[in-house]
């Protein structure tokens, strides 16, 4: 009988063992919200994925799509509709409040606008989950919240109050205090809506940093699909209530990313690992010369709804190169050369002019 009951508990704890580098799993989840009226709007279901520890996962989705509800649902935020979400191997409903802050934190799209409180005062709640009963913070605690502040490139502006910051500077606060809550699984709803190119990519590379270096698990949403390409272990897909997932090569290869453009006139260009516009074209230049000069010239070629071409059938041709350091592109059109020294120059003379071959 002892035996039995042994062999059974060893049989259900094979079953419920999670594999050493499976942090984060999805079971059969169904996410949505109640309506206002009556019923339960379903935006996904049968969601089952995992996340390995040390992993960035962009998630991206057309607006509408459930990208929000989904991160929601597993930072406890709100109840999925059914199924589970694991973490370390325990259902997050299982897992104390307080304990849970020590393992997650979550950055929203909300703006937070809270007046005379200065950004170093808002990045030391992070530490909530780390003190003692009354809230006070400790010596190493400061220096989490300095090496936070710092993390997110915000030092010059840790005396500052938040109603006086920008609306990229406070999204920035924001993930400050993320970073000082120090959680192994950072989740963030578009950490870069308010932040200009320059800063998107750095917060990219500390994302990265967290993950690959210091082996956080980041799950973050975006629409920057470029980014999301170049700097994702991972991509979560959202689209028509279910979510592919794969590395962004896997789902260029099986052309995922088509159900992220249908009924749209945006595609994914497998040549040019990038996002297109579908146009009609009116007609085609063949052009030859700079490499780097060819490029650049059929881009905006292309802008104008001219499509270049490689061989050499007579007609409107381009050829680009450098004069005395200089770019010079020599137009031959109706069997005359007209020299044009920028693109800008070029292309303002092809709109007006037709080109039929």
């Amino acid at each position: 009988m002892t035996g039995r009951i042994l062999s059974e508990i060893i049989c259900r704890n094979e079953t419920m063992k999670v594999p050493e580098n499976i942090f984060i799993e999805l079971k059969q989840l169904g996410i949505g919200y109640a309506k206002s009226t009556s019923g339960t709007c379903i935006l996904a279901d049968l969601l089952s994925m995992q996340v390995k520890a040390g992993e960035i996962i962009a998630l991206v989705g057309r607006n509408g799509c459930g990208k929000s509800t989904l991160l929601r649902t597993m930072a406890r935020m709100q109840s999925p509709l059914k199924g589970t979400v694991f973490i370390g191997g325990k259902d997050i409903k299982s897992i104390a409040r307080l304990e849970f802050a020590k393992i997650l934190s979550f950055v929203s799209t909300e703006i937070v606008d809270i007046p005379y409180i200065r950004v170093s005062e808002l990045v030391s709640l992070g530490r909530y989950p780390h003190t003692n009963w009354i809230g006070s913070i400790s010596g190493p605690d400061k220096a989490v919240v300095n090496n936070a502040i710092e993390l997110a490139g915000i030092g010059h502006l840790r005396n500052k109050l938040m109603h006086e910051l920008s609306d990229g500077e406070r999204q920035k606060t924001m993930i400050a205090r993320a970073l000082a809550q120090d959680t192994r699984i950072i989740i963030l709803d578009e950490p870069t809506a308010f932040l200009d190119l320059p800063n998107r990519y750095e917060l990219l590379r500390l994302l990265n940093h967290l993950a690959h270096e210091m082996g956080k698990t980041v799950l973050y949403s975006t629409h920057d699909l470029s980014i999301a390409l170049h700097e994702s272990d991972k991509l979560w897909l959202m689209a028509s209530g279910t979510v592919n997932e794969g590395a962004p090569e896997d789902l260029i290869i099986t052309k995922g990313f088509h159900k992220l453009f249908e009924n749209s006139d945006l595609y994914f260009d497998m040549n040019a690992a990038d996002f297109r516009l579908r146009r009609k074209y009116t007609g085609h230049i063949r052009i030859e010369g700079d490499p780097e000069l060819i490029l650049w010239t059929s881009r905006a070629l292309e802008r104008i709804g001219i499509k270049t071409r490689d061989e050499d059938t007579g007609g409107t041709s381009i050829l680009a190169g450098y004069q005395k350091g200089s770019p010079v592109w020599s137009l031959n059109f109706n069997e005359q050369l007209q020299t044009f020294f920028s693109v800008y120059d070029l292309i303002s003379f092809l709109k007006v002019v037709q080109i039929n071959n």
